[in-house]
C-alpha cells in the first residue's frame, strides 16, 4: 500500500470511529487518495457520503449536516482554489460556533513556492477564523505513522466540537499534503506490503483517544489495575500539589517534575526521585505499570517518554487546556483537570501492594541518591550543587529554573517537597529555550518576591531563615547555567529610577554547553569533535560582568560557601557563581543511576 493511501485509509477509518457519520467531498486529483477512502467506508456502511461539484456549496451542505444532526461532519477538497472556496462557509461555523472539519489535500512541501500548478500556500489560510489548524506533512514509509495519523484526528475532532474545556465549537482545518501515486496500488497484499500497521486501529473497535471522561468515570480502570501518576509542568504552581493529592486519595504512587509548589501534605503519594527511580529499567520491568496517568506537560525525562511508549501500558493524559500533550501519540484517554480533580476514591481500583512495592522503591533510591551525593568526591558537580541548594533555601522560597542542565540536576537530585517547607518551583517550559530566563526570574521575583519594606515585621520566628521574607513575599532565588545566564545578561540592565528585585541567581559555571556532555555528542568517543561545536567555551569572567552592570558577586567554590550565599538574605540583585567541571555532568548522572539500581537489586 502506497504512502498516500494508507494515510488516507487511517484518517477515515479514525473519523469513523470518534463517531463521524455524514462526510462531504468535492472532486478532485490531489484528493483522490482521501475520496477513494471515503467512498469504500460509504460501501461499508460506516457513513454517508455525499458529493459536490462546487466547494463554496460543500462547506455549507457541511454546515447544515452538523447543525441539523450533530456531532463533527468534514469537508474534503482538492487543493488551490478549491480550499479558498470553503472560506465563506469557515467565517459562518466560526461566529455561529458549527464543528466543521476542513480536510484540504495540498501538494507536498517541495512544490510549495516552485509555481507547480495548483499550489499555493494553504498552511495557516484560514487564519483567526478557525480553532485549531494542523499541516499534517507528507506520508512516509516509516514505523509508528498509524498512531501519530490517528492522534492527529482526535486533536482535530476534540478541537471541533469544543475541546476539553468548554472553549466552544467551531471550524477546524487539518491541511493533507499527498505525494504521487494518488491511487490505490493495483493490488495490494497485507501480509507482503510491509506496513500493517498503518492500517491497524485499536482492537475494541473505539477511537484512537478517548476524552471529556465523566466525574468519577473508571471503566477504564480494571479491578486492581496498577496507575502510576507523572505530574509534569502546570499552568499554576498549585496545581502540582492538588495532583498529588488526587494520586493519594485514589492510591496510586506519583513521579513528579520539580515544578510547582511543594507537596508536603502528601506523604507517600509523591516518590522521593522518582525521576531517578524510572532510570532503573531493570526495576521498572518488574512492577510497570498497567496505566500511566500524566498530569500538564513532561519535559525533562527520556526514562518518562520511554514509560509511556511501554508495550501494553495505557496512556491517559490530564490536560487544562484545549489541546493535550502527547508527543509519542500513545494517548488512549484524555482528560480535563476538573475530572481528574474530582475522581471519587470509591470508584477506582488500586493494587495496594504494588503501591507499596513503589512507595519503598523510591525510599530506597533516595537512600542511594543521597549517599553519593553526600561523598566528597561529588562535589564540585551540578548534581551535587541542586541537592546543596535545596538543602539551604529558606522555607517558604521561590526558585526559578533555568533550561538545560541545571533543571535536569534539579530533577534527578530530589522531588517536589522533599526536604524544604512550602518550596515553589517555576521554569519557562513553554519552548524550554535557554531565551531570557535571567529577565523571567527577575520578573517574578518583582511580583512575588520580598520587596525589602523598612520596618516590616517579619512572619514567624525571626530566628527562622524564612522570616526574611517581608509579609505575603517569598525569598526569591534561580538556578540556571553560564550559557543561559549569558544569554540574557541584558535582563541585569536595570536603570537607576526602576524597581529592582531581591533575587539570588545561582550559576553552575561549566564555561560552555555542559547538557551535551550527558547526550549523544558527549560519548566519549565522540570527544575529538565535542569541544567546539558542542562545548561552545566562552571564557567569560563572570565577576568582571556583573561589576560592571552593578550586580554583586560572590564565588562559591565549597558546599558550605554555597550553602552560606543561599542562606544569606539577598538585599537587591546579586549573582552566586559556582565553577563546575563540564566533565563532571555525565560522570556523576551515571553514577547516581548506577547507585540507584544496585540499591534495588539488593532490597
Amino acid at each position: 500500500m502506497n504512502p498516500s493511501t494508507a494515510l488516507a485509509t487511517v484518517l477515515v477509518d479514525e473519523l469513523v470511529r470518534g463517531g463521524v457519520r455524514e462526510a462531504v467531498l468535492c472532486p478532485g486529483s490531489r484528493s483522490a487518495p482521501l475520496a477513494y477512502a471515503l467512498q469504500e467506508a460509504e460501501r461499508a456502511g460506516r457513513l454517508r457520503l455525499h458529493v459536490r461539484v462546487d466547494e463554496r456549496s460543500a462547506g455549507f451542505l457541511a454546515l447544515g449536516l452538523v447543525k441539523g444532526g450533530g456531532g463533527v461532519v468534514p469537508v474534503v477538497t482538492t487543493s488551490g482554489t478549491a480550499v479558498a472556496n470553503l472560506h465563506p462557509a469557515v467565517l459562518e461555523a466560526h461566529h455561529a460556533g458549527v464543528a466543521l472539519l476542513l480536510i484540504t489535500a495540498d501538494r507536498p512541501p517541495e512544490l510549495r513556492g516552485t509555481g507547480a500548478n495548483q499550489t499555493t500556500d494553504q498552511v495557516g489560510i484560514f487564519g483567526g477564523a478557525v480553532r485549531w489548524s494542523h499541516d499534517l506533512g507528507a506520508p512516509e514509509r516509516r514505523a509508528g505513522q498509524n498512531a501519530v495519523w490517528r492522534s492527529v484526528v482526535a486533536r482535530a475532532r476534540a478541537a471541533a466540537v469544543g475541546g476539553l474545556n468548554e472553549l466552544g465549537a467551531g471550524p477546524v482545518h487539518l491541511n493533507v499534503p499527498l505525494r504521487e501515486p494518488l491511487v490505490p496500488d493495483p493490488a495490494v497484499v497485507e501480509a507482503d506490503s510491509g506496513w500493517p500497521e498503518s492500517l491497524a486501529g485499536r482492537p475494541d473497535g473505539r477511537a484512537w483517544v478517548s476524552y471529556r471522561v465523566p466525574s468519577g468515570h473508571n471503566s477504564h480502570f480494571a479491578a486492581g489495575a496498577r496507575t502510576l501518576v507523572v505530574i509534569g509542568d502546570l499552568p499554576q504552581p498549585y496545581m502540582a500539589a492538588e495532583a498529588a493529592a488526587v494520586a493519594a486519595r485514589v492510591g496510586w504512587p506519583a513521579v513528579a517534575e520539580p515544578f510547582g509548589s511543594s507537596c508536603d501534605g502528601d506523604e507517600g503519594s509523591v516518590l522521593p526521585r522518582g525521576p531517578l527511580l524510572l532510570t532503573a529499567t531493570e526495576w521498572v520491568d518488574a512492577h510497570a505499570p498497567d496505566h500511566v496517568v500524566v498530569v500538564g506537560r513532561v519535559t525533562l525525562s527520556r526514562a518518562v517518554a520511554a514509560l509511556v511508549r511501554r508495550a501494553g501500558v495505557e496512556l491517559h493524559v490530564v490536560t487544562t487546556r484545549d489541546q493535550w500533550s502527547d508527543p509519542s501519540a500513545q494517548a488512549a484517554h484524555v482528560w480535563s483537570w476538573r475530572d481528574f480533580h474530582q475522581l471519587d476514591p470509591a470508584l477506582q481500583e488500586h493494587d495496594p501492594q504494588w503501591l507499596t512495592e513503589w512507595t519503598q522503591a523510591g525510599k530506597c533510591v533516595d537512600e542511594a541518591g543521597r549517599a553519593v551525593l553526600a561523598d566528597d568526591a561529588a562535589w564540585p558537580s551540578g548534581l551535587a550543587l541542586a541537592e546543596t541548594l535545596l538543602a539551604s533555601l529558606p522555607d517558604r522560597a521561590l526558585l526559578f529554573l533555568g533550561s538545560s542542565n541545571p533543571v535536569r540536576d534539579l530533577d534527578l537530585a530530589v522531588s517536589p517537597g522533599h526536604g524544604n517547607h512550602d518550596l515553589e518551583v517555576l521554569a519557562n517550559r513553554g519552548l524550554a529555550g535557554i531565551d531570557g530566563c535571567v529577565s523571567t526570574a527577575v520578573g517574578i521575583a518583582l511580583a512575588r518576591g520580598a520587596a525589602p519594606t523598612e520596618g516590616a515585621t517579619p512572619e514567624g520566628d525571626p530566628a527562622d531563615a524564612g522570616a526574611a521574607a517581608a509579609p505575603g513575599g517569598r525569598s526569591a532565588y534561580a538556578l540556571m547555567g553560564d550559557l543561559t545566564f549569558l544569554h540574557d545578561t541584558n535582563g541585569l540592565l536595570i536603570g537607576p529610577d526602576e524597581p529592582r528585585p531581591d533575587l539570588t541567581i545561582v550559576v553552575t559555571n561549566d564555561d560552555g554547553g555542559g547538557i551535551f556532555t550527558t547526550l549523544e555528542p558527549g560519548d566519549p568517543s565522540r570527544a575529538a569533535d565535542f569541544e567546539r561545536i558542542f562545548g561552545t567555551p566562552t571564557g567569560t569572567s563572570l565577576a568582571d560582568l556583573c561589576r560592571a552592570h552593578g550586580v554583586g558577586h560572590i564565588l562559591a567554590e565549597t558546599r558550605d560557601e554555597l550553602s552560606d550565599a543561599v542562606s544569606e538574605r539577598s538585599d537587591g540583585l546579586r549573582v552566586v557563581e559556582v565553577p563546575v567541571p563540564r566533565e563532571s555532568h555525565r560522570r556523576m548522572h551515571s553514577r547516581v543511576r548506577a547507585a540507584a539500581l544496585q540499591a534495588l537489586r539488593g532490597s
